[in-house]
């Protein structure tokens, strides 16, 4: 390797080490969040239901065991509110049709559900592209349903990235480390999701200078080279 080679790769080095910090400071304020809200409607709940027991006290006494009935319905909607999923579950097939400045977040919670289905080199790319989402969120708020740039976007990210995971899922987990035809599951799953990132990578960018013809050319570029 020359000397322009070795500074090269350091910096890549460098860029995934930054982004896979910046997916992991990601995912635990996304975690903390959910947390919050989490103990904020239990709060909340607990009250209500103290409340109405307050009130029904006054004209029918509760005596002690139904203070003990609301201490154990409390008990049973805290518990259901901390550990139940305040997001709903997204589908990869809504994707499709979700409106496009809500496309980036409805995608990242599915890839979330995903994330646990994936080898770890692919788990960090996930998470890096996750990144990439949410920066390309609020481009994408601005931008009309009908160009033609917002249906690459789509497809791209609503379309062949979910495809791809699902492509992979589909394998059998004995045979995703088996070599065929020079690569296995595992490694042509890396490399579609590094060709996806620098994909959103390219989109953002020309999204962000106006460039919405070339942007058009490349994901008609991505869509022959995905297929191969």
């Amino acid at each position: 390797m020359t000397d322009v080679d070795r500074q090269v790769a350091r910096a890549g080095e460098v860029l995934d080490r930054t982004r896979a910090a910046r997916a992991l400071q990601r995912g635990r304020r996304r975690a903390a969040t959910g947390i919050a809200k989490r103990v904020g409607y239990a709060a909340a709940a607990d009250l209500a239901i103290l409340v109405v027991a307050v009130t029904l006290g006054w004209f029918i006494p509760l005596g002690m065991g139904g203070a003990l009935l609301v201490f154990a319905v409390m008990a049973v909607v805290t518990a259901t509110l901390l550990f139940a999923s305040l997001t709903p579950q997204v589908r990869a097939e809504q994707l499709t049709a979700v409106p496009l400045k809500t496309l980036p977040r409805m995608t990242e919670q599915w890839l979330e559900t995903q994330r646990a289905l994936l080898p770890a080199p692919a788990q960090t790319l996930v998470d890096g592209i996750g990144v990439r989402l949410e920066a390309l969120a609020p481009q994408l708020a601005t931008l009309d349903e009908q160009q033609p740039a917002a249906t690459e976007v789509r497809k791209l990210v609503g379309e062949q990235l979910p495809e791809l995971i699902r492509d992979y899922a589909k394998v059998p987990a004995g045979l995703r480390t088996v070599e065929r035809n020079g690569r296995t599951p595992d490694a042509q799953l890396a490399d579609g999701l590094r060709l996806i990132d620098e994909e959103i990578s390219q989109m953002s960018a020309q999204l962000a200078q106006g460039d919405l013809d070339l942007l058009e050319t490349r994901g008609r570029f991505l869509e022959i080279k995905y297929r191969d």
